[in-house]
């Protein structure tokens, strides 16, 4: 019996292959929506003369909407594929970004963030596109589908710079607009090469499969929400840095400019550690990737609290893009594990949008206790202690799996 492909063939073929650069590229693209409202934030914060927890307001916004988006989007992929969601998300964009460069109050700018952008914009670029590239894929899944999780990372590589510099010469106004025609130019295209569907298995998980991932440490509902708990503890963690570097570096006399240059180096080494990382849960699985890079993050995470140089600041933010890129993509790789082939677009984005609420929450925490505090060390101490509680939930999934009989080489 085959995983996810009734033929064979198709599994790690040219096509699926092909298929994955065509979809990286989707999901760069379509990425923008998490990134743009990050880069905003300080010129926000004065435009409509909030304080820095009100300015992180419409991060937290755009990710909710991304989180409910997504579990939306990826029912969406189970009934019709991605390309009918990736097209919806292409005209949602467009009209999003264009709608709010003519916000005149706060609410409306959060509106077309959270609903247009978020919800039914962005969402349908990541865990959806996650999980149909997990059907494509069964020999080489975990570098597959690091490499389609990656496009988030490189978009948010490459968009903070350019959004950056097109804010200062025409004002993010007139920026949003040519970032709407740019989405839907661009994206509509671009879906209707994914049109082929996988023909997926209906049946349950392949006995080959559940014997080389060992029996579940919960049942199916437990461990879905085990997951999700685990993916909102390490994205509150991971969004300090994330969301707060701009305005973090303005805080400290180095500017905007700086913090953009900072999160794009972030991001960029992210993809270095997300692709590195796929290659090693093709060979210890997606628990034994998830206790690794919850690790590793916490540890670059308590890294920030003693430097704050500019030259300290630039190499703490490489190390830890370089320490969290892998945690992500293992939820996905744990739910493909322990689920049958024909829920992946939904459970896959329930855990995913689970990581994205995270991200909101944390976005929004640390502006919070910014303004409470006066200062950003609080806010890391808060991500440490977030952080540990992921990995204490990846070491019970870990524990869980020894007990069970099975070594980590069988994860």
């Amino acid at each position: 019996m085959t995983d996810t492909l009734s033929a064979p063939s198709e599994a790690d073929s040219r096509y699926a292959w092909t298929r994955l650069f065509i979809s990286l590229i989707v999901s760069t693209i379509g990425g923008i929506g998490l990134w743009s409202s990050v880069v905003v934030l300080p010129v926000i914060e004065a435009e409509f003369g909030i304080d820095r927890g009100g300015a992180s307001f419409p991060y937290m916004a755009t990710m909710i909407g991304f989180a409910a988006g997504g579990i939306f989007m990826g029912r969406l992929v189970d009934r019709f594929g991605i390309a009918v969601p990736v097209a919806i998300a292409a005209v949602m964009l467009g009209v999003g970004y264009i709608l709010s460069a003519f916000a005149t109050e706060l609410w409306m700018f959060v509106a077309c963030q959270a609903l247009l952008i978020g919800m039914l914009g962005s969402s349908a670029t990541f865990a959806p596109m996650v999980a149909d590239t997990s059907h494509w894929f069964l020999k080489h899944r975990g570098i597959a589908v690091a490499i389609v999780a990656s496009g988030n990372y490189l978009s948010g590589t490459v968009w903070p710079p350019i959004l950056q510099e097109s804010i200062a010469i025409m004002g993010w106004r007139d920026t949003h607009i040519w970032v709407g025609i740019f989405c839907i130019a661009t994206m509509i295209p671009l879906s209707m090469l994914l049109r082929r569907r996988p023909q997926i298995d209906q049946g349950h998980v392949p006995v080959a499969r559940r014997a080389a991932a060992g029996p579940a440490p919960a049942s199916p509902t437990a461990l879905l929400t085990i997951l999700a708990l685990a993916g909102v503890a390490c994205c509150v963690a991971m969004s300090m840095p994330q969301v707060h570097i701009i305005a973090y570096c303005g805080d400290l006399g180095y500017g905007p400019a700086v913090g953009a240059e900072m999160l794009s180096l972030m991001l960029g080494l992210g993809i270095v550690s997300r692709l590195a990382s796929g290659v090693i849960a093709d060979r210890i699985g997606g628990i034994g990737t998830l206790i690794l890079g919850s690790t590793l993050q916490c540890l670059a995470l308590i890294f920030y609290l003693p430097f704050d140089g500019l030259v300290s600041l630039y190499l703490v933010s490489a190390l830890f893009g370089l320490s969290q890129g892998g945690i992500v993509p293992s939820y996905a790789l744990i739910v493909r594990e322990y689920f049958p082939a024909r829920q992946a677009g939904t459970r896959v984005s329930i855990v995913l949008m689970a990581t994205v609420f995270g991200m909101a929450l944390g976005g929004w925490m640390s502006g919070e206790i910014y303004d409470l505090t006066g200062s950003y060390e609080a806010a890391f101490l808060n991500g440490i202690l977030w952080n540990l509680f992921n990995m204490a939930i990846a070491a019970w999934l870990l524990f869980s799996r020894f007990r069970s009989g099975r070594g980590l080489a069988a994860a």
